[in-house]
């Protein structure tokens, strides 16, 4: 780890300037150097051959789970590693590679003794998710949950209304492919490990239920919604006649009926401080 590209951005939970300019202050204190940085969505990532020709050998995303999603699958072909610092709600994938440690701690710790390691993703189509990805109605909360980010008050009455009506009018959705999903779920969510999907089903038919869900997704924590049925699959695909809504790491990508969900492992790419991430 000695030449870095610093990606951030500027809508996600933690990373304003006064604190991204600390981490910059870390390069400098490691000797580290900063061959460039990139506040995404409002500039373009960069690609692979830029990062080369650079000299790059280590890009560090300071941003929530959503914008490391999509610099990961815009550097999948790109052999350099990358360092995960947690800058958003939930930091999921920071959490998995380096504990509850601040970014400063783990640039540290990186720079000493960082190891590169592999992680599991789930994968459909070109799509993959490295924290989880979500199926169902209750995806529509996602737009509410956006709202509630920017300070959007009459946009998140708005949003939170139609996420109201798909999750309590709709039926829900069916899923193929593992066994014990036999029902219709307001939610789905599936994340992988070395031995294929995890898929928690999330039966939300009440309104106490469903004012629970809407209220998970409102305050980020979309993790916490109670699952009424968990299970293990190789690969599961959603069913029905349309294209369904699904939130890989919170970013909405729409699906065809039966696309296969099927679980990966990326190459060892991931920069981790645990001794076990």
């Amino acid at each position: 780890m000695k030449t870095l590209w610093f990606i951030t951005n500027p809508g996600s939970g933690s990373t304003t300037k006064a604190k991204c300019d600390a981490i910059e202050a870390v390069f400098a204190e490691r000797g580290l150097v900063l061959a460039g940085r990139t506040e995404f969505p409002e500039r373009p990532l960069p690609e692979g051959a830029e990062l080369d020709a650079a000299g790059v050998d280590t890009v560090v995303l300071f941003a929530g789970d959503g914008t490391i999603n999509a610099a990961l699958s815009a550097l999948g072909g790109w052999s350099g590693a990358f360092l995960i610092l947690p800058g958003g709600t939930m930091n999921l994938l920071a959490k998995a590679l380096h504990g509850n440690a601040d970014p400063a701690a783990i640039l540290h710790a990186a720079h000493e003794a960082g190891r590169r390691v592999a992680l599991p993703f789930v994968e459909a189509g070109e799509h993959r998710a490295f924290v989880g990805l979500i199926l169902g109605p209750a995806t529509a909360w996602v737009r509410a949950r956006e709202a509630v980010r920017k300070g959007k008050v009459g946009r998140v009455v708005q949003a939170a209304r139609v996420a109201w009506q798909r999750t309590f009018g709709s039926k829900g959705i069916r899923i193929a492919g593992a066994r014990a999903l036999r029902d219709r779920y307001q939610a789905v969510y599936v994340t992988a490990d070395r031995d294929g999907l995890d898929v928690a089903a999330i039966d939300a038919r009440d309104w106490r239920s469903i004012a629970r869900l809407g209220w998970d997704w409102l305050t980020g924590d979309w993790v916490a919604a109670q699952a009424v049925t968990q299970t293990h699959a190789d690969e599961i695909s959603p069913q029905g006649t349309r294209p369904v809504l699904a939130l890989f790491d919170g970013e909405p990508v729409m699906l065809d009926p039966g696309t296969r969900i099927r679980g990966g492992m990326s190459g060892k790419s991931f920069l981790s401080t645990l001794e076990d991430p």
